[in-house]
């Protein structure tokens, strides 16, 4: 394929379905990748449509009492509606239904009857009309059909086939010989396990007696065509094949995006008509997994089909679009659940992408009024500037190796890395305390390079989050955020010193994970309190979740003032803090480095837990614990109002 362009396609999807999860994973595969190859300075066609004949259309209309062309434009707009609202860039969207495609299936179909690629014989066997497909005796499953299980019925009639038979052992060889054709690698194992049995010929004709809605065969007014035929087809009609020669040869060969149910079809029929019709093969047919609800596939007959809808509506749309290629190796199956998200995201986006983009604002804000310093000269080229930076260039490069070679989640993985090492960065240089210095150097070249890694990071994370991504990079006082050089990926230095940055409050709010058997995000109904055996009821009769006073006194509350803070290495989170509790000096580590910085806690009085058994956390002996208050991302310790001496009791 020729290096500058990149054509990538999805299989387009069947008019009468929803959009689930399984489409909705597809569809934003093929998007990412899409951005991701323009991210790199390639040209992109990105291709993607419904499949809108076959018998069950036909059927679902004649229920409503409408044609079938109506019925299919009152569907199709669910899948459109539902990609605009997944942010999806497509270049084209192709309908089956549409002139440009039916004449192109058409003359096809015409050139392979001409040439004998076709024939007619009758047919004795049987049909599957959930699948549309002919299964022969020994295709059956307990008498029924080898894919969706369901019964099939006897089809006697007179039919009109492909010659498929005659390219089997051109096909085992291109496939042996073309080891990118099929990914992953143990699809393509599975296809030539399929082709150990002899190919039969294909029927390629629904006679309108029994099937009318489909593209008519030009060379038999009686009979439309299959609709896997009729479908395939999309790839090559959408660009020009047999109308626009020039136009056909900057795209094909494609990258076909596939979900590994439509395998043969694919892998088998496709390749085969392709070579029938004289046209290079696609260069990889790609087949990824299935989103699984524990152990079984999503499906509308077990009823746990996930809408991506629902969960747009619940946590944003580039939150779901960045979980779906972290969370599913390219190829293998993954399982949705939310607490799955959950994680996720509070890790990935909310504690360590958005917690640096805050942390960076913030200590420009504090520190240089607002505006990006300027570095020291040389700083990008030797010392922890430079190395941030040839880490963070290193997870580019990282990613566009994983587009390449459709290991897509170890990329971004790569670059969460990189923002984890900013974060180590922050931590490691220690700008508060580089603040206190009189030369501002290194303050300005930690702020500075912070700044540069978050600017690359979120550039190479836009194909995934297209909206939250150029919101940093606003924040940062880029003048063009949502446009991404690909030259500004590989050298520092791009952000220009004293530039005005502003936090755009909290980018991802963390998401509080739900208690077991409640709702994420919703309120569960409280319990109806148990009453107390009598008055003189014990503490072992008490409502649940409450404790006797006799309890609660055990609890030993005290203020204590804090001396020093300190951040903890390799922890985010941790701060150490010294307190003053009344004439004991104590050490405490509190997980409030997200919410305070160092420096802010010298002097502040607080509340601490003052007989708490001491732990280790981190490998430092916390001796004690302070008290906070919070809700969603905001966390605020208790304090005291006035003035009040340390280790006075809290009552």
């Amino acid at each position: 394929m020729k290096r500058d362009s990149y054509y990538v396609t999805t299989p387009i999807y069947y008019v009468n379905d929803q959009p689930h999860l399984g489409h909705a994973y597809t569809t934003v595969l093929a998007d990412v990748l899409a951005r991701c190859q323009r991210l790199f300075g390639r040209d992109v066609w990105f291709l993607t449509g419904t499949d809108e004949h076959g018998q069950k259309v036909q059927e679902a209309a004649q229920k409503l009492g409408i044609d079938p062309q109506t019925h299919a434009d009152n569907t199709v707009v669910r899948f459109q509606e539902a990609w605009q609202r997944l942010e999806i860039r497509n270049d084209d969207f192709i309908r089956t239904t549409e002139p440009r495609h039916k004449a192109i299936v058409q003359e096809i179909l015409q050139d392979l009857y001409d040439r004998g690629e076709i024939y007619r014989d009758e047919y004795d066997g049987w049909y599957c009309v959930a699948d549309e497909r002919f299964c022969t005796e020994k295709d059956l499953v307990a008498g029924n059909c080898p894919e969706c299980g369901r019964p099939v019925q006897r089809v006697r009639e007179s039919n009109y086939f492909f010659r498929m038979s005659v390219y089997q052992d051109w096909l085992v060889d291109y496939i042996q010989t073309h080891p990118e054709f099929i990914q992953p690698d143990y699809r393509r194992n599975e296809t030539l396990g399929f082709l150990r049995k002899p190919l039969q010929d294909l029927c390629i004709s629904r006679p309108k007696t029994r099937l009318a809605w489909g593209i008519e065969l030009p060379f038999d007014k009686d009979y439309v065509t299959y609709v896997w035929f009729d479908a395939l087809v999309n790839y090559v009609s959408a660009i020009g094949y047999r109308r626009n020669a020039a136009r056909f040869a900057q795209w094909w060969p494609a990258i076909h995006l596939i979900g590994k149910d439509i395998l043969t079809t694919h892998t088998v029929y496709w390749p085969c008509m392709l070579k029938a019709m004289g046209v290079e093969m696609p260069r990889t047919i790609f087949a990824h997994g299935w989103w699984l609800m524990g152990a079984a596939k999503m499906s509308k007959s077990l009823g746990n089909v996930v809408s991506p809808l629902d969960l747009m509506e619940r946590y944003g749309v580039d939150p779901f679009r960045y979980f779906l290629m972290a969370e599913m190796a390219m190829g293998q199956d993954a399982s949705f659940t939310e607490d799955a998200f959950i994680r996720r995201y509070n890790a990935d986006l909310a504690n360590d992408l958005g917690n640096l983009l805050n942390r960076v604002v913030s200590m420009v804000g504090k520190y240089c009024a607002g505006r990006l310093p300027a570095p020291p000269a040389g700083a990008f080229a030797s010392g922890p500037a430079a190395d941030l930076f040839k880490q963070v260039a290193a997870a580019a490069r990282g990613l566009q190796a994983a587009v390449e070679t459709f290991t897509l989640h170890a990329g971004i993985a790569q670059v969460i890395e990189a923002v984890r090492a900013t974060n180590k960065f922050i931590e490691t240089q220690q700008p508060w305390a580089q603040a206190r210095a009189e030369n501002p150097g290194p303050l300005h070249a930690t702020l500075y390079a912070s700044a540069e890694a978050l600017r690359v990071c979120a550039g190479l994370l836009m194909p995934l989050m297209p909206t939250k991504m150029a919101e940093l990079r606003a924040a940062l006082g880029m003048e063009n955020p949502m446009t991404v050089n690909p030259d500004e990926l590989a050298k520092p230095e791009v952000l220009k010193p004293d530039t005005p940055v502003a936090a755009p409050g909290a980018l991802f709010p963390r998401i509080e994970a739900p208690r077991p058997g409640t709702e994420p995000k919703s309120a569960s109904p409280a319990a109806e309190p148990k009453a107390a055996s009598g008055p003189g009821a014990g503490p072992g009769s008490l409502p649940d979740g409450v404790v006797s006073y006799e309890t609660f006194a055990q609890v030993q509350l005290r203020t204590a003032k804090i001396m020093t803070a300190e951040a903890i290495e390799g922890a985010v989170k941790l701060l150490k803090l010294g307190v003053l509790m009344g004439e004991t000096r104590r050490q405490i580590v509190a997980g409030i480095a997200l919410y305070y910085k160092p420096e802010d806690l010298i002097g502040k009085t607080v509340v601490v837990v003052a007989n708490l058994a001491p732990i280790k956390l981190r490998g430092v002996e916390s001796q004690g614990m302070l008290l906070a208050a919070s809700k969603g991302e905001c966390l605020r310790l208790v304090t005291i109002d006035g003035d009040l001496s340390s280790g006075a009791v809290v009552k």
